[in-house]
């Protein structure tokens, strides 16, 4: 009988341990606990949908001021970049001429005065001689037409001694409105003309300002023809965002709508209102706004770090049941709010969406949900990185 090797007798106790430690991992394996996920409970809630426009700040007054005579600037009477009133005065015009046109039109009012009175005194002496029968009544009828034509006299030299006095109130150019007034054009010695292109300054009203936006008329039609409450404009506070990106202190409102949609670019402009009493909006800023669009009612507020895009890019967000077992669901999204998306179609109040984990976890999974505490968005965030 032939010996066998050491080796050989070796190899079926080798095999048997192989298996044996085989055996022993995967039973291990499929005794590991479920996976721990961090969950959100949802709620619903009543949410004001809005839509973020561009646009850019403007005075809610604007006037160029520009002579209405002219003449040589002697007197420049206002500091520039401060606050004027309506009918301060800025600018002196050289007076001498219109003075002399004045002084010539209170003479010629003074000679027809004295023309009239003339007339006068000639027409009752007519009178008498006629009701003496003394004189004709042709003399008396000349006598009546001078007299019409003395008092016609007077008012032509009364409007010309009107037109003189406005022309000479003109030589001082006074604000047409209250504002802030901007940079002089103008100095002392220019000689300027009766309106003129070129403004001697600009006054701007900015203690309410005006933004004006553009929003699609399509959407617009959207928001109307759905089922969502829109916002009616004489309650609905518009919020502003500033160029540095911090929210401005006060709300305004939707001031009026252009019922027009350009043909060109199929939009509707908006202007807006906001307070601005300590002048921190300036003409011409860009801004963002945020505008109510409409409300929905028993809408589902979702985390964003919870939600997903499929193949087809259709949002997906994973739901812990009451088994503890993961499921899918296919969400509508109406908009964002701030760090959560508004969700209409999907999900429902109670459901406990994953939004940490989601890595490691797959539907059908068994899972153990722990509810993220309260501010721990952040914490949520960096740990599903």
């Amino acid at each position: 009988m032939p010996i066998r090797p050491a080796s050989a007798l070796l190899r079926p106790f080798a095999l048997f341990a192989a298996l044996t430690f085989a055996t022993s991992a995967v039973a291990q394996q499929g005794e590991q606990p479920p996976q721990p996920v961090t969950v959100v409970t949802l709620k619903s809630a009543d949410v004001t949908l809005t839509t973020q426009l561009p646009g850019r700040v403007q005075a809610s007054g604007v006037a160029e001021v520009r002579p209405q005579v002219g003449g040589i600037i002697n007197e420049r009477l206002f500091e520039e970049g401060t606050t004027v009133n309506r009918g301060d005065p800025l600018y002196r015009i050289d007076p001498a001429t219109y003075e002399a046109a004045k002084a010539s039109a209170e003479a010629s009012l003074a000679q027809a005065q004295a023309t009239l009175a003339s007339a006068d005194r000639e027409l009752k002496r007519q009178q008498e001689l006629r009701d003496r029968s003394v004189t004709s009544q042709q003399t008396l009828d000349d006598a009546l037409a001078a007299r019409d034509v003395a008092e016609a006299a007077v008012k032509v030299a009364e409007a010309q001694l009107l037109s003189s006095d406005i022309d000479l109130e003109r030589t001082t150019i006074r604000a047409p409105l209250s504002g802030v007034v901007g940079l002089s054009d103008a100095t002392q010695g220019a000689l300027v003309t009766a309106g003129q292109s070129t403004a001697l300054t600009t006054i701007r009203a900015i203690d309410t300002v005006n933004v004006d936006v553009t929003q699609s008329a399509a959407e617009m039609l959207r928001w109307r023809r759905s089922g969502q409450a829109a916002a009616r404009e004489s309650e609905a506070e518009v919020s502003l965002r500033l160029a540095d990106g911090e929210l401005y202190e006060h709300t305004g409102r939707l001031a009026a709508a252009e019922p027009h949609v350009n043909e060109q670019t199929g939009v509707v402009v908006l202007r807006l209102e906001f307070p601005n009493e300590d002048h921190l909006l300036l003409p011409g800023m860009y801004v963002q706004v945020e505008l109510p669009q409409g409300s929905v009612y028993g809408a589902i507020l979702v985390p964003q770090e919870g939600v997903s895009r499929d193949r087809r890019g259709r949002p997906m967000a994973m739901v812990v049941n009451a088994d503890n077992v993961v499921e899918t669901r296919q969400l509508t999204i109406e908009s964002d709010q701030g760090s959560q998306w508004v969700v209409s179609e999907g999900l429902e109040e109670g459901d406990r969406v994953v939004v940490a984990g989601l890595q490691k976890i797959a539907e059908g999974q068994t899972v153990t949900p722990e509810e993220r505490a309260a501010g721990g968005a952040e914490e949520t965030a960096a740990a599903s990185e």
